[in-house]
């Protein structure tokens, strides 16, 4: 097996790409590995012998598995294993799939499944662009037909100048995120989030990445002459035309009927569903083999007269023109207690999307081979199965839902104030509740609506459309706004989502070759005027965010406190900082420089918790008064805590107006006094006096008398210790009474 290994290098932008193969996997449909810098990924790409029985359409599984090894660390879960892929992992398989699946005969049966892992992860180079040039290498070198190969890269914008493959340092100072994967001829992918960019800096950012490919492709087809396997024979399954034709000449009209007739989804799949099942039994009475191809053979009739009516008639399934937008309406605060809600509803879909708002302690963690550790605006999408009214087992969170979460994530992230103003992380969860074509985009509207309500002060509202194609020849439709229909039968599913001033994340797929610069300018466009209608009906309902937050959200106060002085704030084991949360109901969290984070849903709370925390940390002054409490006795003076963990000495001298004869004729322990601070000397002790509270000395009188020995201290020497005999008042009659004084001052 050494002895077949091969490595072939291109330079993709100013960075090097190699591929290997003929070392791995000897037994795989085809291997390689893909490197760029010290990032490293695997992929394998196989096909079963024999074709799926009972299976209507083509088995592929695109697998991606990240492996903690590759860069140097064990896996935080309980087991210390990888366990099921993280939504990054799910996205990147996405991402390789998009691209791949388009390339396959429709007509295959075969099971084609790709694998990929990662093997070294340089915490510079991202993986996700490796994996589909290493999937489209795989694919290549294999047995397994396949019309590619294809590129992949990614594309930053710095200072105007277009960068390919950024790292993950220069993708902090772009303005753009983009990804695009196509052949020599087309763009077959394009996945982009951006602050706020024109259409033409997409246009031409997709034109320059298109250009950065050509050396992938290249490099691919060396690849697959020198050691490319022979291409295997597979059967194919396709529809029998003449079926087709059948299926046109007897029920084209009744299927035309159904689409004039005004409808909802449901009616109209109703009607189609009976229509089916009409088409079926007819043509199963005739021919019992041609059963299940007359079902295969009605889905391609109704296909083809939907593609037919909007390109000759620009006729719509619901009627409406290529450029309308189904009715809209919205609503905000549709929760009492969610911090934030917005209900968002185009025509048949509808989404409603919850706002929840933390402290910064509760941002989402990320254990992966990304340099991101944490993640403090979260977005998740749920979408179950009555919202198409359909029942299916509830399995958890599918590749789909995970996928237009992120989506719609990247579409709000540019315009989320940055943690200095606004010191929260932010989770919105999207339900969708009714969905007939881009909820995906819905969510994006949604989660605007539900931001604005919360009072999280976004830098500008954001809306999303979703796009499609219809291009039969030279003629070709853009669709704003499409449905369901429209997404399945036609050539592209382009959802752009953007504020007034420009697009913030772009996601397409193309199911044709020849999608022309032309046409993309056009559907951005389109997509702008699209995005613009749909942002002035959400305007009408909250133009503004709230100037306050919901009375039940919490409220997050920043201070600062000297590192040094945290392990007070925290306590042994985490026992203070404990207490000051139970006690004043609030959360509190504490970053290693110093910045404390108080959220608390009432002030007088926020208040005491301040309060405590900054007693905590504080430094005694020369010259303020304090209150404190006598934590100990002796015969020169007393110790009083004047800040917590900090105390201060009283001398015999300065703990009355009067000669005092014995300290504790004056306060015992546990009495608390209010004092000056008079002096602090080099090693941090601090010199108390109560007289100068008494008497109402400034600081410069208070030290004078300190320098003295007291006001009324009298003859004799220093007692041991330090006191002074003498004089004072008699212990017979007590201790005088406390001064009014003697309360809290700070």
């Amino acid at each position: 097996m050494q002895n077949n290994h091969k490595q072939y290098t291109t330079l993709v932008g100013n960075r090097t790409l190699t591929f290997e193969t003929g070392k791995l996997a000897g037994q795989a449909g085809g291997a390689v590995t893909a490197r760029i810098g010290d990032t490293i990924v695997f992929a394998a790409a196989t096909m079963s012998q024999e074709p799926k029985e009972g299976q209507d359409f083509f088995p592929l599984t695109v697998d991606y598995e990240e492996r903690m090894y590759a860069g140097g660390r064990i896996p935080g879960s309980f087991f210390r294993r990888e366990g099921r892929p993280s939504s990054d992992s799910i996205l990147i398989a996405r991402l390789t799939d998009r691209p791949i699946r388009p390339l396959f005969s429709k007509d295959m049966r075969n099971e084609v499944q790709v694998i990929a892992f990662s093997l070294s992860a340089d915490n510079e180079n991202p993986l996700d662009i490796l994996v589909i040039n290493a999937a489209s290498a795989a694919l290549t070198i294999s047995d397994i037909p396949w019309a590619g190969p294809i590129g992949a890269v990614r594309i930053g914008r710095i200072n105007g100048e277009y960068i390919v493959n950024p790292t993950f340092q220069e993708i902090e100072s772009s303005d753009l995120d983009l990804r695009v994967a196509g052949t020599r001829e087309a763009i077959l992918m394009v996945e982009c989030g951006a602050n706020e960019v024109s259409e033409d800096v997409i246009i031409n950012a997709i034109a320059f990445a298109h250009q950065a490919i050509q050396p992938i492709i290249d490099l691919q087809e060396r690849m697959r002459t020198e050691v490319g396997k022979p291409k295997r024979e597979v059967p194919l399954f396709p529809l029998d035309e003449s079926v087709v034709e059948q299926v046109y000449q007897r029920f084209a009209a009744e299927i035309e009927t159904a689409l004039d007739t005004p409808h909802t989804k449901s009616e109209l799949n109703n009607a189609l569903d009976m229509l089916k099942e009409k088409v079926v039994n007819e043509m199963g009475e005739e021919d019992a083999q041609k059963t299940e191809m007359a079902a295969r053979a009605f889905e391609e009739v109704f296909k083809r007269i939907i593609r037919k009516r909007i390109v000759e008639r620009h006729l719509r399934p619901d009627g409406r023109g290529l450029r309308e937008i189904r009715p809209i309406w919205c609503e905000v605060n549709v929760s009492p207690r969610a911090h934030g809600s917005g209900l968002f509803t185009r025509g048949e879909t509808q989404v409603l999307t919850l706002a929840t708002l933390g402290t910064p302690k509760e941002a989402q963690e990320i254990d992966s081979l990304t340099p991101i550790d944490t993640k403090r605006y979260i977005h998740h999408y749920n979408f179950p199965p009555y919202c198409t009214g359909e029942v299916k087992a509830n399995r958890g969170v599918s590749r789909r839902e995970i996928g237009h979460g992120a989506l719609a994530e990247r579409a709000l992230e540019p315009v989320i104030p940055p943690e200095k103003e606004f010191p929260y992380t932010l989770r919105l969860v999207s339900e969708v509740l009714s969905s007939n074509g881009s909820s995906s985009m819905a969510s994006v509207c949604g989660s605007t609506l539900a931001l604005m309500d919360t009072g999280v002060p976004i830098k500008a509202p954001v809306a999303g459309v979703a796009m499609g194609l219809i291009k039969e020849g030279d003629k070709y439709c853009i669709l704003t706004d499409i449905q369901g229909p429209e997404d399945h039968y036609g050539d592209m599913d382009f959802k752009v989502a953007g504020s007034e001033s420009g697009i913030t994340a772009l996601q397409m797929d193309i199911k044709i070759k020849g999608i022309t610069p032309q046409i993309m300018s056009e559907a951005l466009e389109q997509a702008r005027e699209g995005r613009k209608f749909i942002l002035g009906k959400m305007l009408e309902v909250i133009a503004v965010p709230n100037p306050e937050l919901k009375p039940h959200a919490p409220r997050i106060t920043t201070i600062k406190i000297p590192v040094d002085k945290i392990g007070a704030v925290i306590g042994p084991g985490g026992k203070t900082i404990r207490s000051i949360q139970e006690q004043t109901n609030t959360q509190i969290d504490i970053e290693d420089d110093g910045t404390v984070y108080i959220a608390a849903t009432s002030g007088t709370a926020e208040e005491e918790a301040r309060e405590r925390i900054m007693a905590l940390t504080e430094t005694a002054e020369i010259g303020r008064i304090y209150t404190g409490k006598v934590v100990r006795v002796a015969d020169f003076g007393a110790f009083v805590e004047i800040l917590p963990g900090t105390d201060g000495m009283v001398h015999i001298s300065q703990l009355d107006t009067e000669r005092v004869r014995s300290v504790e004729d004056i306060v015992q322990v546990g009495d608390e006094i209010t004092v000056m601070v008079t002096g602090i000397d080099e090693n941090g002790k601090i010199r108390l006096s109560r007289a100068a509270v008494l008497e109402d000395w400034s600081l410069e009188q208070a030290i004078e008398n300190d320098r003295k020995g007291g006001r009324s201290s009298g003859g004799g020497g220093q007692r041991p210790g330090g006191g002074r005999p003498g004089g004072g008042h008699d212990r017979r009659s007590g201790p005088p009474p406390r001064s009014n004084r003697d309360q809290k001052r700070r």
